[in-house]
């Protein structure tokens, strides 16, 4: 092996160039040069590297071989810091619809945006109502990919030919990009792998050749096209703090770096929501003093529920950017700290019916806390025996013991 030492000029921004030396010489695989690149900067996060082809007079194109970075070469490093909204589904058992239902009925009580809907409306809600689905729906396509992809699939049934078109490809997954981030901007390895199962299912003439299993250069490619994607809507002219809140220029000088990054959490849906349409920082605080006030009334739930509505993404920034203590944010926000915001907020958080989902999973665990608690024996057995016989009366016509006899 070549172990000759080689140097490279990285391009982070116009004003920001940086050099390379690598002692053993090029990478011999483009994951070893990502990684040598991660150490080397501290890249946080994912990020997409490009190089100069002198086909094209020196024009940048996407890496995706190692023999074409050489030795004193120039590459450019685009970065795709993570977040938006990530989800994972939540079994409920048999009342997954009805969870759902519930989740929808509390959003049309509080948003005045169309249900149909995942991402902010310009008069609704400015977080998502939905979990990511327990089976992804590949979208529908532009009538001439459309037309390409089932022309494909017929050669494919016919005799096993695949399809490579790249034109074709970008458009799949320009499509793929949206629908993913209608549920998270950064999905999880699970969650692509969902989406290249529904799309190879419906379409398996896209299936990648030389694979084992068809998959592994879409998903590549997807998790480029995500970054891709979130780039673009960075340069939008609306604000999107989910994507914003991981840029370099956001984060503090002590919090770059991978442990700097703030990604959500399992079931987090509405990590970081943008504030509601024409709603501004400085509105929204006085929304908030206003809160202090309508707390103090008696029988003011509605208002008080409409009020951490509007401002939830606002108090969301708070949580995600500052981190405050526990009795500043008590201080800050006292409607919060009630039973049934504490409900209304983990719904707005993840879309889930936190009682309902709760009470649902103990009804289904319960014969199995019956039966362990059966089985125990000393003092607290012969306390708690008494309490399952009469659990298991059909008719429940078996009179409880008192709070003495329990103990």
């Amino acid at each position: 092996m070549d172990t000759t030492p080689a140097k490279l000029r990285i391009i982070f921004e116009h004003n920001d160039i940086r050099k390379l030396v690598l002692p053993s010489g090029i990478p011999r695989t483009l994951a070893e040069l990502i990684c040598e690149l991660q150490e080397a900067f501290h890249i946080p996060g994912e990020f997409t590297v490009m190089y100069q082809d002198m086909d094209f007079d020196g024009q940048f194109c996407t890496l995706s071989c190692i023999d074409d970075v050489e030795d004193k070469g120039t590459l450019k490093v685009f970065q795709t810091e993570p977040i938006v909204l990530n989800l994972s589904p939540v079994e409920v058992l048999d009342i997954d619809s009805s969870i759902a239902e519930q989740s929808s009925d509390n959003s049309s009580r509080h948003s005045s945006g169309p249900q149909d809907t995942i991402l902010l409306s310009s008069s609704g809600t400015s977080y998502r109502s939905e979990l990511w689905p327990a089976k992804f729906q590949v979208p529908t396509f532009s009538y001439d990919v459309d037309v390409s992809l089932e022309a494909g699939n017929q050669a494919y049934q016919k005799d096993g030919t695949l399809l490579s078109n790249p034109r074709l490809r970008s458009s799949v997954l320009e499509k793929l990009a949206e629908e993913i981030f209608r549920y998270t901007a950064y999905p999880t390895g699970v969650q692509v792998l969902a989406v290249l199962e529904a799309l190879l299912e419906k379409y398996p003439c896209l299936k990648e050749p030389g694979s084992l299993n068809g998959m592994y250069g879409w998903q590549q490619r997807i998790r480029y096209k995500m970054g891709n994607y979130r780039a673009k809507l960075r340069c939008r002219k609306f604000a999107c703090p989910e994507l914003e809140v991981n840029s370099r220029k956001s984060q503090a000088s002590n919090e770059r770096g991978p442990k700097g990054i703030k990604r959500p959490k399992k079931a987090e849906v509405n990590y970081l929501p943008p504030l509601p349409f024409g709603e501004t920082g400085d509105t929204l605080e006085r929304e908030r003093i206003d809160l202090l006030n309508e707390i103090k009334k008696k029988n003011n739930d509605k208002i008080i529920g409409e009020k951490m509505e509007r401002s939830f993404s606002y108090r969301r920034l708070e949580v995600v950017q500052h981190c405050p203590a526990v009795h500043d944010f008590m201080e800050r926000w006292p409607a919060m700290f009630s039973e049934l915001q504490i409900k209304e907020e983990f719904r707005r958080i993840t879309t889930i019916h936190l009682e309902r989902t709760f009470l649902t999973k103990l009804d289904f665990y319960t014969p199995k806390l019956q039966e362990i608690f059966g089985t125990k024996g000393g003092v607290a057995g012969t306390k708690i025996r008494p309490l399952l016989d009469s659990l298991s009366q059909p008719d429940g016509s078996s009179d409880l013991p008192s709070d003495d006899e329990c103990g």
